[in-house]
């Protein structure tokens, strides 16, 4: 284990990364952690606003406009009517019409493998790319070191990358003559430099697998994401003439946003940046950020740019902030779309705060949802999976959207072409009513509509949520998956799943069971009748079910080596999630404790050191129990 000031780096990583751990990023590092107590003080704040709400039996609200933003001096009232100082739009985000996400590493894989993740990327036509160190990035081992590694050596056109770059563009070329009738990369080299590098760090909920700070306290994962993506990139970055651009995810209130907004200015001034020199998009993937997008806004300042709008974590947080509600029960996941009640009146309020202008009359852009369809299946299947996608990016453009994301490169040349046939670059300013804050407004915001709660959906839910756990545990955290029962079939495609997807099937489990949702269909096989409840035996029996499903699966679907290993592990964490009489916050919490373990009778022994110490006093398990210091 390496000391360096303030830090304690475990193993041997130092000096096997000492092209990630450089002096320079070390040194930043050490400047930054003092910030891992501000990042812990927020996120007991949240659990605490958690349970009050549960043990009240309380909504979210507004805040006050009278109120102040936490840790800023900016009113909330000011913040809402723009009165705050904003950042105008830098030229390489103008046009961001499709973005691509995904990590930029695979799980044991030596660089130049890994490596290609890095070059389909940004030889796809993608408008911007944004490369994963959070959902879509598995943790096992050193992942999160790699991503930092094979970034840095697309970024500095390393000669490796640049030779990996040239077969990459040759195979995809193969594909698009198949698939288009034409090639996609006409000169693989000058195609390098058309896509935006954009970077998503870890959320404040999680912390970095190979540090501890001074204190023996496992260092905030923003912290460690922030400061080595910036500092081993910025110069490179620059003269290039390319933004430095992050995607900061899991915000749910502007005081954490704030937090986020004091990190990127120590971390500017520490290197010698301009102030506001980093740009930020926010996923607003939580229910209780949607009550406070201008402050956010605010709360960010100089650096924001623009919100992103989605699906699966959104939908996770208003099951969660909703747990205490007995009469709010989501529907199968299927139904839920971006049309869907609650969604459709997220959206709309999205796409009104970036159209509120600041100050000196800077807008902000809304990059739209992501495509996880992938073009691959039989013809049929492709062509109706295909249509689907391109029908949800007209939506979007039409609803005001600048852009929006696919999950797969061979996706961008598929969906792009929606917002090259309107040939603009963006939608800023695009008119909207303002904001209100009305009571209508709020209720807006949870508002569920009729839709089916079937058998069928809750098998998908149960098959999806084991398969998600077990790629989790294999250490890829993007997986192509789909239920069990459309194994071989293949009109029904694969979709690029990621850790919100895990998230949302346990949490609609949950409420399924502890609020007994009501079928809506008969169900022949289990001899369920519409009116029947969904009970706790019903779920053991779907359980077990779709879990002998996946056992029997050909290697092609489920790894023959996870099935003695990381899917009965897999299996125990969705059981205990969704049987839990206290809804436990996070489905990756419970993943994490289990990283690099492939060993049940373990897995059982955190699970349970987990459950107890939230069900104590809420306190979450977020560290790498197998990254311990000795005790003094």
């Amino acid at each position: 284990m390496m000391t360096n000031n303030n830090l304690n780096i475990r193993d041997n990583l130092k000096e096997a990364y000492s092209d990630v751990y450089t002096a320079e990023a070390l040194s930043a590092l050490a400047s930054m952690a003092h910030f891992n107590s501000d990042i812990k003080a927020v996120m007991a704040s949240r659990i605490q606003r958690r349970t009050e709400r549960q043990q009240a039996k309380k909504r979210i609200s507004f805040l006050e406009p009278d109120s102040l933003i936490p840790r800023t001096q900016i009113k909330v009232q000011d913040a809402r009517e723009g009165k705050f100082e904003g950042a105008a739009i830098p030229q390489d985000l103008q046009r961001q019409w499709i973005q691509g996400t995904g990590p930029a590493a695979k799980p044991n894989a030596p660089v130049e493998s890994s490596i290609r993740n890095v070059a389909y990327a940004l030889l796809s036509g993608a408008d911007g790319w944004m490369f994963d160190g959070e959902d879509a990035l598995g943790q096992t081992q050193t992942m999160s070191l790699d991503n930092q590694r094979n970034l840095k050596l697309a970024i500095s056109k390393d000669p490796l990358f640049l030779k990996v770059a040239g077969q990459v563009a040759t195979e995809m070329n193969r594909w698009a003559q198949g698939f288009f009738g034409r090639d996609i990369v006409k000169d693989w080299e000058e195609q390098l430099n058309f896509t935006t590098k954009i970077f998503r760090a870890r959320g404040l909920h999680l912390d970095d697998r190979h540090i501890r700070d001074a204190d023996g306290n496992a260092l905030a994962a923003s912290i460690v994401d922030l400061t080595l993506y910036v500092v081993n990139n910025h110069a490179a970055l620059q003269k290039a003439g390319s933004s430095i651009v992050l995607y900061l995810p899991k915000i749910q209130t502007a005081e954490e946003a704030a937090v986020w907004n004091a990190m990127m200015d120590a971390l500017e001034e520490h290197i010698s940046l301009a102030k506001g020199t980093i740009k930020v998009y926010v996923l607003v993937e939580q229910l209780e950020a949607t009550y406070q997008l201008m402050e956010i806004r605010a709360a960010l300042g100089k650096h924001f740019v623009g919100y992103n709008t989605g699906r699966w974590d959104y939908i996770n947080s208003v099951a969660d902030a909703m747990a205490w509600d007995q009469s709010f029960i989501n529907p199968d996941i299927e139904a839920i779309g971006m049309t869907y009640g609650y969604m459709r009146n997220y959206e709309d309020r999205v796409r009104r705060a970036v159209n509120t202008p600041d100050l000196t009359g800077n807008f902000a852009l809304w990059q739209g949802g992501m495509e996880p369809n992938i073009p691959v299946g039989s013809e049929e299947g492709v062509s109706a999976s295909m249509k689907k996608a391109l029908a949800g990016a007209e939506r979007e453009q039409g609803e005001g959207a600048s852009g929006k994301w696919v999950a797969h490169w061979k996706m961008v040349h598929i969906i792009r072409p929606v917002w090259e046939k309107v040939d603009e670059a963006n939608q800023l300013g695009r008119k909207f009513p303002p904001l209100n804050y009305s009571q209508q407004a709020a209720d807006g915001l949870i508002q569920l509509e009729p839709a089916p709660t079937t058998i069928r959906g809750a098998r998908n839910l149960i098959s999806v949520a084991l398969q998600y756990g077990n790629a989790f545990g294999q250490g890829m955290q993007a997986a192509a998956l789909k239920p069990a029962d459309f194994f071989g079939n293949d009109d029904v495609l694969y979709l690029m799943e990621d850790m919100a997807t895990g998230e949302i099937r346990v949490s609609i489990l949950w409420e399924w069971i502890h609020k007994g949702a009501e079928l809506t269909e008969d169900d022949p096989e289990t001899g369920t009748k519409a009116g029947d409840t969904f009970s706790r035996p019903l779920f053991e029996k779907l359980l077990e079910e779709e879990y002998q499903k996946l056992l029997n699966a050909r290697d092609k679907d489920v790894y023959d080596s996870s099935k003695t290993t990381t899917l009965p592990i897999s299996k125990e964490i969705v059981e205990v999630y969704t049987l839990s009489e206290i809804k436990l916050p996070w489905f990756i919490d419970l993943l994490n404790i289990n990283l690099n373990n492939q060993d049940l009778d373990v897995a059982k022994q955190r699970i349970r050191q987990y459950k107890d110490a939230f069900e104590k006093d809420g306190t979450r398990i977020t560290e790498n129990l197998d990254f311990m210091l000795p005790e003094k």
